[in-house]
């Protein structure tokens, strides 16, 4: 059985190294842009789910990443409504001006890669794929937006790798 946009979504994990604390002056224009962004990205078509800290609008107190690692894990019913919501709306302003608040990543900090519709990532699912992709390159298991696959490619990789091999499934989807 193969993969179709009906039974799969794509998950999302970004991480971001903060030059300076949240509560920093030099960070309060990317702080004022949090909700606004965030309430964006929960009314746009496609969108499924963004990880948020219980009680509050964001996921910016979570630090499973390092002390001054923010993440942002969020679910997509396609990979070209990610897209949209990425690079044509005003999120597009946040990542223009990223350098203000973010250090340059030297190695991968996006991971892309697809889940049974109904499933929620968890951060630890989300880590793992970023370092596999940090290890392995793109796959169709942990991949990106210039070396991207479809859910279909995504499930026959997973259906070719005997399980306990590189690339095969870790137990979680």
């Amino acid at each position: 059985m193969t993969a179709s946009v009906h039974d799969a979504h794509l998950a999302q994990l970004n991480v971001a190294t903060l030059l300076h604390p949240l509560d920093d002056p030099r960070t309060a224009p990317f702080v004022e842009m949090l909700d606004p962004v965030n309430t964006a990205a929960d009314g746009t078509p496609g969108f499924v789910w963004r990880l948020v800290e219980e009680g509050t609008g964001d996921a910016t107190a979570l630090r499973p990443a390092g002390e001054d690692v923010i993440v942002n894990l969020t679910v997509w019913e396609t990979s070209e409504a990610l897209w949209d919501f990425t690079y044509r709306s005003g999120h597009l302003e946040v990542m223009r001006r990223r350098r203000e608040w973010f250090e340059r990543h030297v190695e991968a900090h996006l991971v892309l890669w697809w889940v049974p519709a109904g499933h929620l990532p968890t951060v630890d699912e989300a880590l793992e794929r970023l370092a596999d992709l940090r290890a392995n390159g793109p796959s169709p298991r942990a991949f990106t937006f210039a070396s991207s696959y479809t859910a279909a490619e995504a499930a026959q990789h997973l259906q070719a790798v005997p399980q306990g091999q590189p690339g095969a499934p870790s137990g979680r989807s």
